[in-house]
């Protein structure tokens, strides 16, 4: 659908879905004008009905006999109506799918903090204790945060047994969301779960938190890691990892994840009836709260939410813990800002619908 509307308006579609036309016109939501496939379509019934209601009178006798006896005028107020409602349909759709000509460039300065999301893909976050899945569940919180966040800058890390960057620090959000969506089992080299290698890549590789000298860069401290995982750690040195973080003013925030009383299968991968067995038994995966507890505990600012099988507003989180907290300048960017031009198709399809209604069908009431 979306190569149709390029192709019947003729114009380049930006990053951010916008289409460009001519002489600086844009459509910020294109996709609506696809609206106006059903105001063709009224046209389309009304001729037919129209062409219909000759046929009808026409098989009623000599043309001439018949059209004494019948309210012509009628018939073409509504005509008339259906293109008026044909005609605010196209005129809404145009409004939705937001015109736009003019702009205005100015720089803005960027502040924000550095956030890097540690994120668990081991086959233990499969489980699923939190539906569809322990890391699909993740997923889709942090999803729902990126909407909130202001000029932050973003990266990902996947873990299991070895970490690896999927996304280095980025204003990208698009960039962030496609490699986030794609995170699975498969997105870490081998299985197991090392939290302390993570904390350990996040600091060292996306933040470089250290000078070539060893020592620590001054903004640290304007950097966060939201660590999301099961917790099951696998003698990586967590804690420790997390202290040196803290000595170079990198927070964390962990948030665990499953149940941790009774556990729950891990499934052989994420669509399978089938679970992971040991020695004939289903392997179960239990939320390690003790570990992260420690992680949280080893540096102040360190905080751990104890998630569960519950729901966590993600969004709500960064308000209180990270929004909130001081922010460093990224520098400035040209920001660009379009006039908005819907008015008067909304004008024009409330007048549409008004001129509709006065019309009327012609008919004699009381």
């Amino acid at each position: 659908m979306n190569e149709l509307l390029n192709s019947v308006l003729g114009g380049d579609r930006d990053g951010g879905g916008a289409i460009d036309l001519w002489g600086g016109l844009r459509f910020a939501d294109p996709v609506w004008i696809h609206g106006a496939w059903i105001g063709l379509v009224i046209v389309f019934l009304a001729i037919a009905a129209r062409a219909a209601s000759r046929r009808a009178f026409a098989r009623l006798g000599d043309p001439g006999l018949v059209a004494p006896l019948t309210d012509r005028a009628s018939g073409w107020r509504r005509f008339v109506r259906a293109l008026m409602v044909a005609a605010s349909v196209v005129s809404l759709s145009v409004a939705l799918a937001r015109p736009q000509l003019g702009e205005r460039t100015r720089e803005v300065e960027q502040r924000g903090r550095d956030l890097v999301f540690v994120i668990d893909v081991s086959r233990s976050m499969l489980a699923r204790d939190l539906a569809p899945s322990r890391l699909e569940r993740a997923k889709i919180w942090i999803n729902d945060l990126v909407d909130e966040m202001g000029g932050d800058r973003v990266g990902l890390v996947a873990f299991a047994g070895a970490p690896t960057v999927k996304v280095p620090l980025t204003s990208d959000r698009a960039f962030f969301r496609l490699a986030l969506e794609r995170l699975s089992p498969d997105s870490a080299p081998r299985g197991g779960t090392m939290l302390g290698d993570a904390i350990r890549k996040a600091v060292d590789d996306v933040f470089e938190a250290k000078n070539e000298d060893g020592t620590p860069v001054e903004s640290g401290r304007f950097r966060d890691i939201i660590l999301i995982t099961d917790g099951e750690d696998q003698e990586s040195f967590p804690v420790r990892a997390a202290e040196q973080a803290g000595e170079l003013g990198v927070r964390i925030i962990a948030l665990g994840l499953g149940d941790s009383a009774s556990g729950t299968p891990v499934p052989m991968t994420a669509d399978s009836d089938l679970f992971v067995r040991y020695q004939g038994e289903r392997v179960l995966s239990r939320l390690d709260a003790g570990t992260l507890r420690e992680i949280a505990r080893a540096v102040p600012g360190n905080a751990f939410l104890e998630v569960g099988t519950d729901e966590i507003d993600l969004a709500e989180v960064y308000r209180d813990l990270i929004a909130s907290a001081e922010q460093t300048s990224f520098g400035t960017a040209e920001v660009t800002n379009y006039e908005e031009r819907f008015v008067p198709f909304v004008a024009l399809t409330l007048a549409l619908l008004v001129v509709e209604m006065m019309i009327g069908d012609g008919r004699r009431r009381g």
